[in-house]
């Protein structure tokens, strides 16, 4: 069996889930409610406050999407229970955030300023603490939703390994490498 798939979703307290007839698990919690679809071959059972899914045959796709959707799953429990947290720092001379409600503005060196639409189920913060760089934080119960938009945003200045410029998370290291000076011994 799938070493993830076969691990049972503990359900913390104040979380439950509902399957529906199509395989659409719908998981609510404190912070939201998430819905994720699941193959009709497999079965989504809640067991005393735990969640198994279990697979009908050996095949290699029914494995691979067995550890999936177990994945997934667990993601929207987590989700809906506590919530995800992502911390972007800007790096660099004049790099700046500020946000309006949902819009991000972004200066990141360029001869303008970029505007960036968050969706509605993520919450945007920016700081600029003296003496530090600019953070950008996002908050939401969607663990991909969050990953895609802190991705597309750190796409918009990639860290460059030289002087460490561009947009990273928090806590990143960055490879860095030697300059030109370095090769001429």
């Amino acid at each position: 069996m799938s070493r993830i798939g076969k691990k049972p979703i503990n359900l913390p307290a104040g979380v439950t889930v509902d399957v529906a007839d199509h395989n659409q698990i719908t998981v609510k919690g404190p912070k939201g409610t998430l819905t994720q679809d699941v193959h009709p071959d497999f079965e989504v059972e809640n067991k005393e406050g735990n969640l198994v899914i279990s697979r009908p045959t050996d095949s290699k796709r029914h494995k691979s999407l067995h550890g999936l959707y177990r994945s997934l799953l667990n993601n929207m429990v987590i989700g809906v229970s506590e919530g995800y947290k992502k911390e972007l720092e800007l790096v660099g001379v004049g790099y700046k955030a500020a946000n309006q409600g949902q819009i991000l503005e972004l200066s990141l060196g360029y001869s303008h300023n970029i505007f960036l639409m968050v969706p509605d189920e993520v919450a945007v913060k920016t700081e600029t603490p003296k003496g530090k760089n600019p953070l950008v934080t996002l908050e939401s119960i969607d663990k991909e939703l969050i990953g895609q938009v802190a991705a597309k945003i750190r796409s918009l200045r990639k860290v460059e390994p030289f002087k460490g410029k561009g947009v990273r998370f928090v806590g990143e290291i960055i490879r860095r490498k030697a300059g030109k000076t370095a090769a001429k011994k």
